[in-house]
């Protein structure tokens, strides 16, 4: 009796994938390459000021805005890749996390938009063997030229907070940054 159930239970969800894909609409989806530059003003782990480079690649989805009756707002996953060097030391750091982009009007030529991110953190000094975790919360805001092409550029300011936590010491050690950021999107 067991083995009628899931059959038909199978059978019917392969009736429902099959027929009922002309009801559901495809999310759109956006693709993002940026670089930018990347200055640490609080640096805990060589009390030094730096500037540093960063690339980064997203991919996003867009979650609200579909008739274009409202701004569109978007869920993305970047990977991104920093690298900082000093004549003494030199580090990297490489973050893979959750964003949030939020455009703040819609149907304009230069659309600006608000966005925060929640990463995880893994940094590398080139002195010392191993690495760390921590995380970055940031928090951004930018305007994105709206091209009748499929590539749109952007530039966008973002104030990060990094943390990593250090075995048997109560306060971890961070990085408070400064980035500017160009970048395109591909719809």
């Amino acid at each position: 009796m067991k083995t009628k159930i899931f059959f038909l239970m199978l059978i019917l969800s392969f009736y429902f994938a099959a027929f009922s894909q002309t009801q559901f609409q495809v999310v759109p989806k956006q693709y993002s390459f940026e670089v930018g530059s990347r200055f640490n003003y609080i640096n805990h782990f060589n009390q030094g000021n730096e500037v540093g480079y960063s690339v980064l690649l997203d991919y996003a989805w867009q979650l609200s805005g579909f008739n274009k009756m409202k701004a569109a707002s978007y869920i993305s996953v970047p990977l991104g890749y920093s690298y900082f060097y000093r004549p003494d030391t030199s580090f990297s750091i490489l973050s893979y996390g959750w964003t949030v982009r939020h455009h703040l009007t819609k149907g304009k030529k230069i659309m600006p938009f608000i966005g925060y991110s929640l990463l995880l953190n893994q940094m590398r000094i080139n002195e010392i063997e191993g690495s760390i975790m921590g995380h970055k919360t940031a928090l951004g805001f930018g305007f994105e030229y709206n091209t009748n092409f499929l590539i749109k550029p952007y530039l966008r300011f973002e104030y990060s907070y990094s943390r990593f936590g250090i075995l048997g010491q109560k306060h971890g050690k961070k990085l408070q940054s400064i980035e500017v950021i160009l970048g395109i999107r591909i719809k």
